[in-house]
C-alpha cells in the first residue's frame, strides 16, 4: 500500500509519480490483448467450476453428454482442462442438498480425478449473498461472543472432518459474497464492522486449527464487486485495517450485475497493484440463450458461441492481470438438475436442454491438447 505522507508530497503542484506511470503501465497491460496474443500457459491457472448441484443432478438421473456420448460431468470437465472444483456448504440445510456428508462425497469424487478443491462456507442454512446473510437457525439467539465461538468451532470441526475424509480443501472461503457482511444482524455492514471482522477472524482461525499437520488451505475472502473498484477498495481497505489474515481476493463477475468487461479489467489492475494478493473470480457465468437480464445488455450475443466468447474474454483479462496475480476463475455452475431448477439457471450452464455439452466447455482445449 502507498505511504500516505509520500503520496501527499508527490501530489503537490499537481505532480504524481503514480499518475505519470499509470498510462504506461496500463499500455503494457493491454498491449498483449491488442495484438491478440495467447495468455499464459494453463497449467499455472485455476480453471474451475462450481459443481455443488452436480451430485444431486446425477443422482436424479440427469444425463450429460460430450460429443454425443454420455459421461460423468467431472470427467468431461477434466478432459477439457478444468483442474479445480468449488463446493458450497450450508450449516444445517433443510431444502438444499449441500450438507457436510453430501459435500464430502462431492469432494471425494473430484479428488479421485485429480481436481483441487475450494470450499465455500456460507455460514448459513441456505443461500448467503449480498442481499441476504441469514444466521444459522441454531445460532440465532446467541450473543456476539457466542457467535464468534460458534464460527470458530464449526469451522475447525468442518475442516477436520474433510481432513479425516482425505479431502482437505486446497482453499477455503470465509463466507459467500460478504460485501454487506455476514450472519445478520450481528455482522451486518456498514454498521457493525468490528463484529463482522471478529466473525471473519474466527473463521480464519478455525481453518488454521483444523488442518492438522497438513499444509494449511489458502484463505479466500469473497465479495461480489468484480467490476466495481470503489466498493472493492472500501471493503478491502476496512478489512486490512482490522488485520484480517487472508491470501486470496475472491470476486463474483456477472456482467448484468457487476459491470462491463472493461470495468472488470480496470478492477483487476487496481486490486493487483493496491493489495498485491492473488485474485480469483469465484463466480462467473453467461447464458447460451436469451435470459431475463437485458439492462445493461451483455458484451456478446446470448448464444452458445457468445457464451464461449465471454468465457474466453474473461479468462484473458484474468491472465493479463499485473504481476501474474490473476490466478483463475470458477464457472457458476455448469451442471444442474433439469427437473427442479428454473430455465435461467440451465441457461447459464455448460449443457443444453438435451444435456449436450456446449462450445463453452472447449475454451481451454488449446492449452491442454497440444
Amino acid at each position: 500500500m502507498r505511504n500516505a505522507a509520500t503520496s501527499a508530497c508527490r501530489e503537490k503542484n499537481g505532480f504524481s509519480v503514480a499518475r505519470w506511470l499509470r498510462p504506461a503501465r496500463m499500455m503494457l497491460l493491454f498491449f498483449p490483448l491488442a495484438l491478440g496474443l495467447a495468455p499464459r500457459a494453463q497449467g499455472q491457472s485455476i480453471i474451475g467450476a462450481d459443481v455443488s448441484f452436480l451430485q444431486q443432478a446425477e443422482q436424479q438421473g440427469t444425463v450429460f453428454k460430450d460429443n454425443g456420448r454420455s459421461a460423468p460431468v467431472l470427467q468431461i470437465l477434466r478432459d477439457h482442462g478444468f483442474n479445480w472444483v468449488r463446493l458450497r456448504l450450508f450449516v444445517n440445510p433443510t431444502v438444499l442438498p449441500n450438507n457436510l456428508a453430501y459435500t464430502i462425497a462431492s469432494a471425494q469424487a473430484a479428488k479421485r480425478l485429480g481436481f483441487k478443491f475450494l470450499l465455500d462456507l456460507h455460514y448459513s442454512d441456505t443461500w448467503a449473498d449480498p442481499g441476504k446473510q441469514f444466521t444459522p437457525k441454531a445460532w440465532v439467539s446467541m450473543t456476539h461472543e457466542e457467535l464468534v465461538k460458534a464460527v470458530y468451532d464449526y469451522t475447525k470441526d468442518t475442516i477436520d472432518a474433510f481432513r479425516k475424509a482425505g479431502v482437505l480443501p486446497d482453499m477455503v472461503q470465509i463466507g459467500n459474497e460478504i460485501t454487506n457482511g455476514m450472519m445478520w444482524p450481528d455482522g451486518k455492514l456498514p454498521d457493525h464492522w468490528a463484529h463482522f471482522t471478529d466473525l471473519v477472524k474466527a473463521g480464519v482461525e478455525g481453518v488454521e486449527a483444523g488442518h492438522g499437520a497438513n499444509p494449511q488451505p489458502k484463505i479466500m475472502i469473497h465479495i461480489d464487486r468484480g467490476g466495481d473498484k470503489i466498493r472493492t477498495q472500501y471493503f478491502f481497505d476496512h478489512l486490512l485495517a482490522a488485520h484480517v489474515r487472508f491470501d486470496v481476493i475472491g470476486q463474483s463477475y456477472y456482467p448484468w450485475w457487476q459491470g462491463s468487461l472493461n470495468d472488470l479489467r480496470q478492477n483487476m489492475y487496481f486490486m493487483a497493484t493496491r493489495y498485491h494478493k492473488e485474485i480469483v473470480l469465484a463466480e462467473v457465468a453467461y447464458p447460451w440463450r436469451p435470459g431475463p437480464y437485458k439492462t445493461p445488455p451483455g458484451p456478446f450475443p446470448e448464444t452458445p458461441d457468445g457464451q464461449r466468447q465471454f468465457l474466453k474474454a474473461v479468462y484473458r483479462i484474468v491472465q493479463n492481470t499485473p504481476d501474474n496475480l490473476g490466478k483463475g476463475l470458477f464457472w457458476w455452475e455448469p451442471a444442474v438438475p433439469r427437473n427442479r431448477f428454473d430455465s435461467d439457471l440451465v441457461s447459464r450452464g455448460f449443457f443444453d436442454e438435451s444435456g449436450n455439452a456446449l462450445p463453452v466447455v472447449s475454451v481451454f482445449d488449446e492449452y491442454t491438447r497440444r
